[in-house]
């Protein structure tokens, strides 16, 4: 299976993610922000890093790259997309998902190794945890709070569309802790955390995140 992985000007993470795919034992395939072609995946990944320098906002000027033109007419159909850490605000300022991520309430960058809760297990990239499964994954941001009207947090919560949470304290603000997101369909998903940094015993606080490429791959070859 074919995952590729988005640079734009400013990405941090997509060696890492390129990596992990790598060691999930997937085809890992380097996108280009400026080419509007997706060049065969089968899904894709948003890195983190700040695309564009975060100019106007994270993710503001991402979301008008030639390639995510491509990636949002083949999410929209069904192709499996994970949004990580910066991603997960291109999927925002995209509108693949609801809400946003803005400045945490502590006014301060956030570094750590961060405990969360798998509140849903039946998206394309979540398949490999169990409800309610406890995982730790490194966390680092400084824009990482989600927020989202009313409305759409209850639509979120009944719709069971929230994929992570935050558990022992919340290092954002992100309302009801939430640290990761789906669409409807479950092929979409953003997350805060970065699961390509915990996919070794060598250097990751755990080998937690590689379920998220295990996952898409397992489901790709089921379907």
């Amino acid at each position: 299976m074919r995952i590729g992985v988005v640079t734009f000007p400013g990405s941090l993470d997509d060696v890492d993610a390129l990596r992990a795919v790598r060691l999930a034992a997937g085809e890992a395939v380097s996108l280009w922000h400026g080419d509007a072609d997706l060049h065969a995946v089968d899904a894709v990944v948003l890195p983190g890093g700040f695309s564009y320098g975060d100019y106007l906002r994270c993710g503001a000027i991402a979301r008008f790259a030639p390639v995510m033109g491509e990636v949002v007419v083949a999410a929209e159909q069904g192709l499996p997309v994970l949004g990580i850490c910066n991603g997960f605000q291109i999927l925002c300022e995209s509108h693949l998902l609801p809400g946003a991520l803005i400045r945490n309430d502590h006014r301060k960058f956030s570094c750590r190794d961060q405990r969360l809760r798998v509140e849903r297990s039946t998206t394309a990239w979540t398949a490999a945890y169990e409800p309610g499964q406890q995982i730790v994954i490194p966390l680092k941001n400084g824009e990482g709070g989600y927020v989202a009207d009313g409305t759409t947090l209850a639509m979120l919560e009944a719709e069971g569309r929230v994929v992570l949470r935050y558990v022992g304290g919340n290092p954002n603000g992100s309302v009801a802790a939430i640290a990761g997101i789906s669409n409807a369909r479950g092929n979409v998903v953003g997350v805060m955390p970065h699961p390509e940094h915990a996919v070794e015993e060598l250097c990751g606080p755990s080998t937690d995140g590689l379920g998220f490429f295990t996952s898409v791959l397992a489901r790709a070859l089921a379907g």
